[in-house]
């Protein structure tokens, strides 16, 4: 029995973890959003394009390993005649019509790595437009969770107004009653109104600002409205140590500085292959006239043969070619160092964002606690003519600062956690 018992212990642990390890960081509503960017905003297909160049540039430049065959046909008409007196007759030795065509063939036989090395670059630039895509994306993906977030906030707080102005319309009501029966004045009456036409101003704001966000929204997705929104996102407390490490092995950014290393190294090897010889063959079949002794009739012929081009002096441009890869290699490493250490900074300070975020929505628990309490004292004070407008407008006023400031930090710790995730090139939508 203890055994079956511990069976079903281990089981529902099991499937808790699996569960937890389940989750989804985002709602549904954001992660359809995400998706629906990737096809609706311009710059996706902008990257997309560059990456579907690159690879036809790999392509071509791994057509050079095939030989270049042309056709080639020409007419000449020669004058004066070439031709000599011998005794009474006059031989000739050109046509006067020159006809020429024929089908000629050229293929490099060894480049010295040439064409290896410029595979092997086209093969990096790819690469590095796939990287440039995945980092748009991650930013992309980013900045819409954060317009996504800022838009529940937005929408949140004009519930607050609502309820804050419904207290206050209810208040008001009480005054009303108040000044009837002489136990308030015109003053009490219109300090209460004075507050109700403020927070309505505020809700005007707060309503603008949100018609705004959604116009920003509908640029990005084609969606213009949010209707499920929580300020939560189901993200574990990553250490520094974790964060860094996932960052080296996915961050776009960090990737994209490694393949300007790689793609200067190559262009560096490229460069010293320029003082290298090249070996080719040249192969030629076709019809041509101008053969004695009948320099007018067509003949078949054909030819071939190998070359060798040695470079030996091109006044030191090659030496000073290679002093420049060197230097854009140099240049290519220390910049991949400025965005390590730039991305182990951002780490930290998101890190130090989701602890102080998290900390401030415990301590302002407490303060909602206490600010509704003083509110529901106030408005039982004002009940039994006891309060006064100012009390009652005081403590809305702190009501509504705990419950925004509380709105506050749980936005700031989803943009925290959405910064974090970014850097540590972690895809928001999976």
């Amino acid at each position: 029995m203890k055994m079956k018992k511990l069976c079903i212990a281990l089981f529902l642990f099991i499937t808790t973890i699996n569960l937890l390890s389940a989750q989804t960081m985002i709602n549904a509503e954001l992660k359809g959003l995400l998706q629906k960017s990737v096809t609706y905003f311009p710059k996706v297909k902008e990257v997309e394009q560059s990456v579907q160049l690159a690879e036809q540039k790999l392509k071509l430049t791994e057509l050079n390993k095939y030989p270049d065959v042309t056709m080639d046909a020409s007419y000449a008409y020669v004058r004066p005649k070439i031709e000599v007196p011998f005794g009474a007759n006059t031989f000739q030795f050109a046509p006067v019509h020159n006809f020429s065509a024929a089908v000629n063939g050229t293929y490099a036989l060894i480049d010295f790595g040439r064409l290896k090395a410029n595979i092997e670059k086209s093969k990096l630039e790819l690469q590095s437009a796939h990287h440039v895509a995945a980092q748009l994306e991650t930013s992309l993906f980013a900045q819409i969770s954060q317009l996504y977030f800022q838009i529940v906030f937005t929408q949140k707080a004009i519930q607050i107004q609502d309820q804050i102005l419904s207290l206050l319309f209810e208040n008001k009501k009480v005054i009303d009653a108040q000044l009837k029966n002489g136990t308030a004045i015109q003053l009490d009456v219109l300090t209460i109104q004075s507050k109700i036409d403020n927070e309505i101003n505020r809700k005007i704001d707060i309503e603008t600002n949100l018609k705004k966000l959604l116009n920003l929204l509908h640029y990005a997705t084609g969606v213009d409205n949010v209707t499920a929104g929580e300020l939560i996102m189901n993200v574990k407390n990553y250490t520094y140590d974790e964060a860094l490490q996932s960052a080296i092995e996915h961050n776009p950014a960090l990737a994209i500085a490694k393949d300007k290393i790689s793609i200067s190294k190559s262009d560096l090897t490229i460069a010293k292959l320029y003082d290298k010889p090249f070996i080719g063959a040249k192969a030629s079949i076709g019809s041509k006239n101008g053969y004695l002794p009948t320099i007018n009739d067509p003949k078949f012929n054909y030819n071939a043969g190998i070359g060798i081009s040695i470079p030996l002096f091109n006044g030191g441009k090659n030496k000073q070619l290679v002093k420049i890869q060197e230097q854009g290699r140099a240049l290519s490493e220390t910049n991949a160092v400025i965005v390590l250490h730039e991305t182990e900074k951002d780490i930290q300070a998101a890190l130090i964002d989701i602890m102080s975020s998290q900390s401030r929505i415990k301590n302002a628990n407490t303060q909602i606690e206490q600010a509704a309490l003083a509110q529901k004292l106030s408005t039982s004070k004002l009940l039994n003519g006891t309060g006064t407008p100012l009390e009652i407008t005081n403590a809305n006023t702190d009501y509504q600062k705990a419950l925004l400031n509380q709105l506050q930090f749980q936005y700031q710790l989803c943009n925290a956690q959405i910064e974090l995730l970014k850097i540590m090139g972690v895809s928001i939508a999976n």
